[in-house]
């Protein structure tokens, strides 16, 4: 029995995943990305797909990982964030997966925001960490989606040529 259709199968279900897990911190996007073209090639042996793509595919997965480390702390860092901010910033991205899809957006904010404050008691300060908070998630949501993107473009590239 031909097992290809179902392993296709979890393949695209993987780049779904992953793909909606840029947006939603809870999931592992890119690696998901990654996972679900790596079960692709194998697939067919690597016929399609050799190593230089799945190798440049890594690449760009470890770059997401950094990009998703970083994204969330240099917008709040840059402004001068606490530590109580960067923590607040992590339980409202947390809390805000629970009050899909405005949570999403203003849990990050909020729970920076809510951190900045108890720690400095300044509201103008840690309105600033919010916002800063905030656009350094998005920044990060976009590169990742850019990397997402390249990724479907290495992969079809070396599938089709």
């Amino acid at each position: 029995m031909d097992y290809s259709f179902i392993l296709y199968l979890l393949a695209a279900l993987l780049v779904i995943v992953g793909i909606a897990g840029v947006v939603l911190p809870a999931l592992p996007g890119i690696p998901l990305v990654f996972a679900g073209l790596l079960v692709a090639a194998w697939t067919d042996g690597f016929a399609r797909v050799g190593w230089l793509p799945l190798v440049v595919l890594g690449v760009l997965t470890a770059i997401s990982i950094v990009v998703d480390v970083l994204s969330t702390t240099l917008g709040a860092q840059r402004l001068g964030a606490s530590r109580l901010a960067l923590v607040g910033s992590l339980v409202g991205t947390v809390a805000g997966l629970f009050f899909m899809p405005i949570g999403l957006f203003a849990g990050p904010f909020l729970g920076a925001l809510l951190g900045e404050y108890v720690h400095s008691r300044q509201l103008g300060r840690a309105t600033r960490i919010g916002i800063g908070t905030w656009l350094g998630i998005v920044l990060g949501v976009a590169l990742k989606l850019g990397l997402a993107v390249a990724m479907l473009g290495v992969f079809a590239l070396a599938w089709f040529v």
